[in-house]
């Protein structure tokens, strides 16, 4: 069993995390979860109010003494899914001005896997040029961006293909989640 971070924050797409958080937990992994004030507000506008129910810890954003806030503290990787572009801002800036955002800049410090799920539209250039810095100090960005190759019936259907490639990513290649290119 490995041990994941989740950070969701106020941008739209709640579903991204109430689905990764039970892909994870039916991967037998252990996950770790820490909400933005407007994320919560948004997991419950959206229809997701108990997304956070199934995670094995939820922290406070403001809690700099839990254990995700250290370098210390092992895990496998973070996922911060939705990503709003301030906290994308913040985090390729190493702002660590929240817990979320200090357990993101704990990732990058520590050269563990930090996926980061933007969930805007239109992208301003300011908007490409924090991803480019992200990424470029090894962030991995993963706009949630359906793919339909394999012609999905439901909106999971949508929202899996999205999450199959951020499960690869953590090292989680082992997963049923969605369908692969030409396994259609």
């Amino acid at each position: 069993m490995g041990r994941y971070v989740v950070g969701v924050t106020g941008a739209s797409g709640a579903i991204y995390a109430d689905r990764l958080i039970g892909h994870l937990k039916d991967l037998d992994q252990e996950v770790h979860l820490v909400l933005t004030d407007m994320g919560k507000k948004v997991c419950a506008y959206e229809g997701f109010p108990d997304a956070a129910k199934r995670a094995d810890r939820v922290y406070d954003n403001k809690d700099f003494f839990a254990p995700i806030a250290s370098g210390s503290y092992l895990h496998q990787g973070m996922v911060v899914v939705p990503c709003s572009m301030g906290t994308l801002g913040k985090i390729a800036h190493g702002i660590g001005d929240s817990l979320l955002t200090r357990a993101a800049d704990v990732c990058m410090k520590e050269k563990r896997a930090l996926i980061v799920v933007p969930r805007e539209t239109p992208m301003s250039s300011l908007h490409l040029q924090n991803q480019k810095v992200l990424a470029d100090y090894g962030g991995i960005i993963i706009p949630a961006n359906p793919s339909f190759y394999h012609k999905p019936a439901t909106i999971e259907d949508l929202v899996d293909t999205v999450l199959a490639r951020v499960l690869d990513h953590l090292g989680l290649t082992h997963h049923q989640v969605g369908k692969r290119w030409k396994d259609s």
